[in-house]
């Protein structure tokens, strides 16, 4: 690891700055930690434990200098349903996986790739989690009873429905006060953060007005620990590994988009640029290590991160002190903790389900009415209705079917011939009608690449117009900007098929990639180096030098400026000498 840049320059003031930020995000990060571990089907403390392993660890090792981590609130549906599923212990298992996953992902340089992960996809599964955790907190804040909690949305909202019933009045209340606390002290208090204050004057209200009445953390988890946990390390067996490979790859994945898109928004605020690369070591290195203490997987916190940079952070270390802030409370204030409602978690959830939403966003796609706005519907919808693992998988490859089709049908291939009434006789489309078309010499130009979703196209639309079986093709591919084997192959297979009775084929103003492509596959030495010019007046002027001097005299059609002359047998001569002359055909 290279150190260089993230404390270079540092010094007392910077310090001071750090302390500063580190205290009010480790703040900021107590009750979120618990209210995400709750949310997600574990003891809150697990949440507590999340903070302080993963933050410390995500600032010494990760990629950037203002990377706050710990538990998100876009991992609680996949959490949740792992914790359903397989149980807390394989949770640990699983996501001590998804670290090494993350480590090989940073050390075999693939956080580059996660950026081309398309922009609908991630507002659509964001804005599905959004109404996951949202709606999953319908029955703490109405204080339900008797519920039964599900993997999957439906039947979660008619256990809710069912119990409405239980609604206890004395839960609305404690979650209305805590809300309301949150609202209005950025208001009055700008520097303090509603979240903590409304948990605890809701907890201070429940605690002295109706103690009993509402379902507590110590209620229904038990007393929090003042300690952390010992160190354990999870079994591993092949049986278990390949049960949760699976799970532990999701983690993986969402880590690193959450973590690097947070990243990126450091750089934003800061003008600074994260090593994405290591940033994933970093992440998987804390999702390795937290597990070992009881802790969940973690990621980047985009709204902790922004925290952290508006309250003066300088460097790594404010990250790592907030960690320390967060273990600090633990021992001392552990048992306090336990009385606080869970109808005081609910809002905290809510308000960070709503931010999370890119509501926004997501209403602007819709709005434009696109492709994109097909896949954002659809991943969201597969989130909220089925699970993330498969809205994105579905998500991704609908993304990549769309683009190909719109790649695709950006392919354009036309025939063309010289516009005399244009400067250097520049070739257009227009110019080709029945009348006036040379009988001996086809010239293409093939605009977009030349890829396995356009390359049968490709091939079809100019075996289609060569019926007359000119001598010379001309294929003007200086706007291929990419080819692949499939685009090799229907070329390869047009060269061979026009060859075989006895034409030629001249290519002009071929691209790097496509000639590369040629000469690897060996296209390039059956059409012949000779053919390859690098413009189109060069070929054009070579082209007409194979042309069938008897086949010219009394054509009509006078497509090149040379046709009136080489249509007359005494002229033709004279052209010939020209046009050898004359290579650039200028």
């Amino acid at each position: 690891m290279k150190w260089t840049g993230r404390f270079e320059g540092y010094h007392a003031a910077a310090f001071r700055k750090d302390i500063i930020s580190g205290l009010i995000v480790g703040i900021i990060a107590i009750p979120l930690g618990m209210a995400f571990a709750i949310a997600a089907g574990v003891k809150p403390e697990y949440g507590i434990y999340t903070t302080i392993v993963a933050g410390i660890c995500i600032s010494l090792f990760g990629g950037s200098k203002f990377q706050i981590g710990g538990p998100t609130g876009a991992f609680i549906p996949i959490l949740f349903a792992i914790v359903m599923e397989y149980g807390y212990e394989n949770l640990l298992l699983a996501g001590f996986l998804a670290g090494i996953i993350l480590v090989l992902m940073g050390l075999f340089k693939l956080g580059a790739l996660i950026k081309f992960i398309p922009r609908p996809v991630t507002i659509g599964f964001t804005a599905g989690i959004a109404v996951i955790i949202f709606s999953g907190q319908i029955a703490n804040f109405l204080g339900l009873s008797g519920i039964e909690k599900h993997e999957n949305f439906l039947p979660n909202m008619k256990e809710i429905v069912t119990h409405l019933a239980t609604t206890n009045l004395y839960s609305i209340i404690t979650a209305v006060v805590c809300l309301a606390v949150i609202l209005l002290t950025p208001k009055f208090l700008p520097k303090v953060p509603g979240s903590l204050v409304g948990l605890i004057v809701s907890t201070i209200v429940a605690t002295v007005f109706f103690k009993g009445e509402v379902a507590t953390i110590g209620s229904s988890f038990g007393a929090i620990p003042s300690t952390l946990p010992h160190f354990h390390f999870p079994d591993l067996t092949w049986d278990r590994i390949e049960n949760l490979i699976r799970p532990a790859f999701t983690i993986a994945m969402l880590g690193s988009i959450e973590s690097l898109l947070s990243a990126v928004v450091a750089d934003g605020m800061t003008d600074s640029r994260h090593n994405s690369n290591r940033e994933l070591i970093g992440q998987g290195i804390a999702n390795m290590v937290t597990p070992l203490f009881g802790g969940i997987p973690a990621t980047g916190a985009i709204a902790r991160t922004a925290t952290n940079i508006k309250n003066g952070a300088i460097s790594p270390l404010s990250g790592i002190i907030h960690g320390i802030v967060v273990l600090l409370v633990l021992i001392l204030f552990a048992p306090y903790a336990s009385e606080i409602p869970l109808a005081s978690m609910a809002p905290i959830l809510m308000l960070v389900a709503w931010n999370m939403s890119e509501r926004k966003e997501f209403a602007h796609v819709l709005k434009i009415k696109t492709s994109d706005s097909f896949v954002l519907l659809i991943t969201f919808l597969l989130t909220v209705f089925t699970n993330l693992t498969t809205a994105v998988e579905v998500g991704l490859i609908l993304a990549v079917i769309l683009f190909v089709k719109r790649m695709s049908d950006g392919l354009l291939v036309s025939k063309v011939l010289p516009d005399p009434t244009v400067k250097h006789e520049k070739v257009k489309a227009h110019m080709v009608t029945e009348g006036h078309d040379c009988p001996q010499i086809g010239i293409y130009t093939i605009e977009g690449p030349l890829f396995f979703g356009a390359a049968n196209m490709f091939e079809k639309s100019i075996m289609d117009s060569i019926h007359l079986r000119p001598k010379v093709l001309l294929l003007r591919m200086g706007k291929v900007p990419f080819m692949d084997t499939t685009g090799e192959s229907n070329l390869s297979s047009l060269v061979k098929h026009f060859e075989k009775f006895g034409g030629i084929i001249l290519v002009s103003g071929i691209q790097a990639q496509p000639l590369d492509v040629l000469k690897r596959t060996g296209l390039y030495t059956l059409i012949g180096a000779e053919h390859f010019f690098g413009h189109t007046g060069e070929a054009l002027n070579f082209a007409l030098l194979q042309l069938d001097l008897n086949k010219c005299l009394g054509c009509k059609h006078f497509a090149f400026r040379e046709c009136a002359a080489l249509s007359n047998k005494e002229s033709q001569k004279e052209v010939i000498t020209s046009l050898k002359a004359d290579p650039a055909r200028t």
